[in-house]
């Protein structure tokens, strides 16, 4: 099943699938969803809370990469009809930001899943614009353990 298949630009319906709230939510659209990968959209609004000087920052480029990362991971857990659980950024590696974007641009994530055991999950993760590499890295999340 792909996410291609049902694009997903529900805003509320994607909070209920990412720990994040407003007004820190940085993904505004699933496009498409793999067992292994997910893309997804961001178009930077002027009042987001990080934009300084009309540029989106290289925090929100790499937290723009942790929500598309738990963005994969809660709607796994909708597909499975479980609720959505909470993870941690556990470790960053090879991140690199090339290139700020601008206000009202639209930032296209993938999340690529190397590795996934025991509520550890290694992805390798690039946020582009107007096919242009913005950030890349690979981020290690965990799942909470309640």
């Amino acid at each position: 099943m792909t996410g291609s298949d049902h694009k997903i630009a529900n805003g509320e319906f994607l909070e209920t699938l990412i720990p994040q709230k407003k007004p820190f939510v940085l993904v505004d659209t699933l496009i498409d969803y793999t067992e292994n990968s997910l893309v997804s959209h961001f178009t930077i609004p002027a009042d987001h809370v990080l934009v300084t000087n009309n540029r989106f920052s290289e925090a929100g480029l790499i937290e723009n990469m942790a929500q598309t990362i738990a963005l994969h991971t809660g709607y796994k857990y909708y597909l499975n009809e479980q609720p959505a659980p909470t993870g941690y950024i556990g470790a960053l590696k090879k991140v690199e930001v090339f290139q700020l974007p601008v206000v009202s641009q639209k930032l296209v994530t993938t999340a690529l899943i190397l590795h996934d055991i025991m509520g550890v999950t290694l992805v390798e993760a690039k946020v582009e614009c107007d096919g242009i590499l913005l950030a890349s890295g690979e981020i290690k999340t965990a799942l909470a353990q309640w």
